[in-house]
C-alpha cells in the first residue's frame, strides 16, 4: 500500500499570519525519509506553489485554485503519466473552467453583487489583505482557473450562487476570500482524481491522509481514509460532521507537524 498526503496550505501546514512552516520540520523529515509524495492542495496558484516547493525542498504533484487542476512533474519518480494531458513541464488533470470563463461572469456581475476581485485590486490592496509582500502577491495573482474576491454584503451570497450556478459556477469560501470556481471542481474531486492516478500508475492500493483547516478543505477530508482537521487562527475548529476526523492540539504549522507524526 502506498501513502499520499494531501495537505492545504494556509492555515494548516503554513501559519495563518506569518505563513511559516518552520514548526512542521520534524514531520516533514519524517515524510522524506519514508519518500511519501506531499501533495499541496491550496487554494494558491500554480507559480505560488513552484515557489514554496522550491523553498521546502520538494518537487512533488500539487493540486491547484481550490481544486481546478492537478499537476504531475515530468519523470517523477519515473511513473508514466502520458495518459494525461502536458502542460509545460508537467502532465495535467484540469477540472475547474478557464479563468477567462470566470472573469467573464464577474465582469459582468461585480458592481450588481459588490464583489471587489483579485483581478481588481492592485498589489498593495491585495498585500493589505493577505499580509503577502508585494512579490508574493504578483505570484497570486498569476491566476489560471478561479477568481478570490470579497463581498460586501454577505447576505445576498446565496442570490450570487444561484446566477452562478446558471453559468456552471460556484463558490466557496477560503481563510480570507470567497472563490468563483467551476461547478465540476473542489478539492474532494481533486483529490479522489488524484488517488486513482496514483493507484494506475503504482499498481497499489492507496493510503490517503488529508489535513485542512477551513471549509474549502471539507471534501478533500472527506475523500481520504485518515481525515484530519487544523485548529484555525481563531483557536478553533470549523463545523465538521466527518465521523472519523482528527483534530490538531495547535494551530498551524505545529498542529500540521503534531498530527503528521501521529499518522505516518
Amino acid at each position: 500500500m502506498k501513502t499520499l498526503i494531501f495537505t492545504d496550505l494556509d492555515g494548516t501546514f503554513l501559519n495563518h499570519y506569518d505563513y511559516s512552516f518552520d514548526d512542521s520540520k520534524e514531520a516533514l523529515a519524517k515524510i522524506f525519509k519514508k519518500n511519501i509524495p506531499l501533495i499541496f492542495t491550496t487554494s494558491k496558484t500554480k507559480v505560488e506553489v513552484e515557489v514554496l516547493q522550491k523553498k521546502v525542498g520538494i518537487k512533488e504533484p500539487f493540486i491547484v485554485e481550490n481544486g481546478a487542476a492537478i499537476f504531475f512533474p515530468n519523470n517523477y519518480k519515473n511513473l508514466d503519466f502520458s495518459f494525461l494531458d502536458k502542460y509545460e513541464d508537467y502532465y495535467i488533470l484540469q477540472l475547474g473552467l478557464s479563468y477567462k470563463q470566470i472573469l467573464n461572469f464577474y465582469e459582468k456581475y461585480k458592481e450588481e453583487f459588490g464583489m471587489f476581485g483579485f483581478s481588481d485590486m492592485s498589489l498593495q490592496e491585495v498585500a493589505k489583505y493577505t499580509g503577502l509582500s508585494v512579490e508574493e502577491v504578483e505570484l497570486s495573482k498569476q491566476r489560471n482557473f478561479t477568481e478570490p474576491f470579497l463581498l460586501k454584503d454577505e447576505s445576498i451570497l446565496k442570490n450570487l450562487q444561484n446566477l452562478a450556478a446558471t453559468y456552471n459556477i460556484k463558490i466557496t469560501k477560503g481563510g480570507r476570500f470567497y472563490h468563483l470556481i467551476g461547478e465540476d471542481q473542489d478539492k474532494g474531486r481533486a483529490v479522489k482524481k488524484a488517488k486513482m492516478i496514483f493507484k494506475k500508475v503504482y499498481e497499489k492500493k492507496i493510503n490517503s491522509i488529508a489535513l485542512g483547516d477551513g471549509e474549502n478543505d471539507l471534501a478533500m477530508l472527506e475523500n481520504v481514509i485518515v481525515p484530519i482537521l487544523i485548529k484555525n487562527h481563531k483557536d478553533e475548529f470549523i463545523e465538521c460532521d466527518i465521523k472519523n476526523i482528527q483534530k490538531s492540539t495547535y494551530q498551524g504549522s505545529k498542529g500540521w507537524n503534531e498530527m503528521v507524526l501521529k499518522n505516518v
